[in-house]
């Protein structure tokens, strides 16, 4: 049993099966129960709150009126989607979410028969649900079976949801798609008027009738008829008087419903209910509340997000007491040399998709409004925006998260390198993350870069290195791309006078004396690993050599000619995937000149990395000092 306190109702609730015997009027205390138990969970064990407290009630009438997982359902991203878990056998497991072997924050097929699709980025959800329901389609069975995608209002704003909404639309796929609105994307207002029309038009009275009239018009088939469109635009045209928010949806021929109330657990399954029994494509719009149930999460959803650990009671953060000065972190770093360059340059322009403070780029914003874009979760876009700006004389700086930098692949070739148009890619959570796991862990850039023609792509070994290293990029005219991990840099003293970085340049940091046989090549940050394990092995009167590289490409020949003829074995070392990074550039390179060293790469393995400290998994990659200090003993 959980040491968490369970109210009396959710400590009897493993399964959904649990709560379809409950009566309804009992369900807003059970939410009530499993709203207390999210937080008093999270209080200790860091995850992400708001977004999880504000579906308690849908969760709760979805698997109450719902067959999960017969009737599918995905939670896209999945910040939400903590109550499913707890509702779904994972309730005593629960305090493990996000940490070493335990529960992963966001939904996995591998995890739990009721986590129907994996999700970790944003906008797949109503694709993967338009799938499945296809499948059941042309498979003959399971045709009476709902397919349920929640998507979050930010979410919505990625170009993929539009495109499977597009699709949506064409077929007759029995496909519930659920917007779930706690911010600002759509408009709030939750009128008694527009209650009253989705009343009406869930009623099956209503939907009797409008099916028959489509029946007898045609229905859905590709034949035209005149009558059959007028009907149509009368649908919508009187959708539209009475609430203005549908046309949209209905234009793409998905039914639209609501807003409703997304906290009433009550006019939930109300809604809900009459909805299973409507056929085709249709979207339910509800009003939730970011953080309900916490008032501070209520009122600072952003900050409350994921905010660590907190105090249950008060809902006040707790914040770590030191005395010794901080080294800063990278985000931060990034955010104000980004003030600084565009202050010096009238052509600095700044770009992310829906990351503004998690990338720094709201300091900018407070002090270049009007250079500073956030364009909403649309990768694709911010890469091809930056490159129009480029093209148009300015020098945009685009910050997407490394594993999200993924879906602009297309974008980086075809728009911005093709071209050799003068955008700086800035790479923020490069490498091994923490604790979101496999889909954020920043594993793949430097191979998926390398690629590449016309790019330059850097990887500072601290943040005075980032701080030029984005000087240099301002005054490069080339692609250049700059990645750098979550979390705390390395100095104290990093505020100073910006210098240009040659391309292609690197350093010899230790054995002037050429007492070593064996040579460490390191990129980035992980650098810092590798002087700590020489350190060490010195105590032991063991010599390594050290080559700190601050660009993948253009490779540095010169310092690699160098540590191919004095030493002979070369180690390479990476935070990302071993094949097609920085140890296969030293390999191919080798190859290609014929030197005939031995070549050990550490990185990342070949396959995909879970959730935990960055301190466990990089023990795991032996990539930490421990394992760098093993491998380098080994070889002597």
């Amino acid at each position: 049993m959980s040491q968490y306190k369970q109210g009396e109702l959710l400590k009897n609730i493993q399964y959904p099966k649990d709560i379809k015997i409950l009566p309804q009027s009992s369900l807003p205390q059970l939410c009530k129960e499993l709203r207390e138990y999210i937080v008093d969970v999270l209080s200790e064990n860091p995850g992400h709150l708001a977004s999880s407290l504000g579906t308690v009630e849908l969760t709760v009438a979805l698997h109450y009126l719902f067959d999960v997982p017969n009737d599918t359902l995905i939670w896209d991203v999945g910040h939400q989607a903590y109550a499913h878990k707890v509702l779904t056998g994972r309730k005593e497991s629960f305090p493990s979410i996000r940490s070493f072997k335990g529960i992963s924050g966001f939904p996995r097929r591998d995890e739990s028969p009721y986590d129907c699709f994996g999700t970790g980025h944003s906008s797949t959800s109503i694709s993967a649900s338009l799938g499945m329901a296809i499948a059941d389609s042309l498979r003959g069975d399971k045709q009476d079976n709902c397919h349920i995608a929640v998507i979050g209002d930010g979410s919505m704003t990625g170009g993929m949801a539009f495109e499977a909404l597009n699709h949506a639309g064409t077929s007759d796929s029995n496909l519930l798609i659920i917007l779930n609105d706690n911010g600002i994307s759509i408009d709030k207002q939750v009128g008694a008027l527009s209650r009253y029309l989705t009343r009406i038009t869930i009623s099956a009275k209503y939907n009797r009738l409008k099916n028959k009239i489509w029946n007898m018009l045609g229905g859905n088939t590709l034949s035209f008829s005149k009558h059959k469109n007028l009907f149509r635009k009368i649908l919508l045209a009187t959708k539209y008087v009475f609430s203005g928010k549908s046309t949209f949806f209905e234009a793409l021929n998905i039914r639209y419903f609501g807003p409703i109330d997304g906290n009433d657990v009550d006019d939930l399954i109300k809604t809900l209910r009459s909805l299973k029994h409507i056929k085709g494509a249709k979207i339910l719009h509800i009003i939730t509340k970011k953080g309900k149930g916490l008032s501070q999460a209520e009122q600072n959803p952003t900050t409350y997000h994921a905010p660590g650990t907190f105090n249950s009671k008060t809902g006040e953060i707790e914040h770590k007491q030191t005395t010794a000065a901080v080294a800063p972190k990278f985000q931060d770093v990034f955010g104000e040399t980004m003030i600084d360059l565009a202050t010096m340059d009238k052509r600095v322009v700044g770009i992310t998709p829906a990351m503004l403070s998690g990338c720094s780029l709201d300091k900018m914003m407070k002090v270049f409004p009007e250079r500073t874009f956030d364009v909403g979760i649309a990768e694709e876009h911010a890469v091809t925006l930056s490159a129009g700006m480029a093209a148009n004389g300015l020098v945009p700086f685009c910050n997407i998260y490394s594993s999200f930098m993924q879906r602009a692949y297309d974008q980086i070739i075809h728009d911005v390198c093709l071209q050799k148009l003068h955008v700086v890619l800035c790479l923020d959570r490069a490498g091994l993350v923490g604790q979101d796991g496999a889909t954020h862990h920043g594993a793949f850039d430097l191979a998926y870069l390398r690629s590449i023609p016309n790019i330059i792509v850097a990887a500072p070994m601290n943040e005075i290195q980032l701080r030029n290293m984005l000087f240099t990029a301002l005054n490069t005219d080339s692609p250049f791309a700059i990645r750098y991990p979550r979390g705390n840099g390395f100095n104290t003293q990093w505020e100073k006078d910006m210098t240009l970085i040659p391309i292609g340049s690197g350093e010899k940091l230790t054995d002037e004396q050429h007492q070593a046989k064996v040579a460490v090549l390191s990129l980035g940050t992980i650098g810092n690993n590798v002087q700590q394990a020489i350190a060490k092995l010195q105590e032991a009167n063991i010599h390594i050599a050290h080559y700190n590289y601050l660009f993948l490409k253009p490779l540095n020949k010169t310092l690699t000619d160098q540590a191919m003829t004095d030493y002979q074995t070369i180690v390479t070392i990476e935070d990302g995937v071993i094949a097609g990074g920085f140890g296969s550039a030293i390999a191919e390179y080798a190859a290609d000149m014929g030197y005939k060293n031995r070549i050990i790469r550490l990185g990342l393995p070949d396959h995909f990395i879970e959730h935990g400290s960055v301190e466990q998994l990089q023990a795991i990659c032996k990539i930490d000092v421990e394992g760098i200090v093993n491998t380098l003993t080994n070889l002597q």
